[in-house]
């Protein structure tokens, strides 16, 4: 449980990164999904699925930006695996 003042400062932080900036929303909303998919967030990952189709995005968008999240966990999985393999003194590759 959070306290509600912790709960509220996130709220704020939250609100104000939605806000009309430099991206527009259907872009953040785009970068949210793949956040949502590297933080495993389920909850996040629908609502940000949900909002970015309200701001536009198309199914073909939201897979393209669920196939980049998977990249770049592949690669951290790949980096992790030679760190494993130093570690092990193995030389497979």
């Amino acid at each position: 449980m959070v306290e509600p003042r912790f709960r509220e400062i996130y709220f704020q932080f939250y609100k104000e990164t939605y806000k009309p900036s430099v991206l527009d929303r259907k872009t953040k909303e785009l970068i949210a999904i793949a956040a949502s998919l590297a933080a495993r967030c389920q909850g996040c990952l629908e609502g940000h699925i949900k909002k970015a189709m309200k701001f536009g995005a198309s199914r073909e968008e939201i897979s393209e930006s669920i196939a980049i999240a998977i990249g770049v966990n592949a690669a951290a999985i790949v980096d992790l695996s030679d760190i494993a393999a130093d570690n092990l003194n193995l030389k497979l590759y």
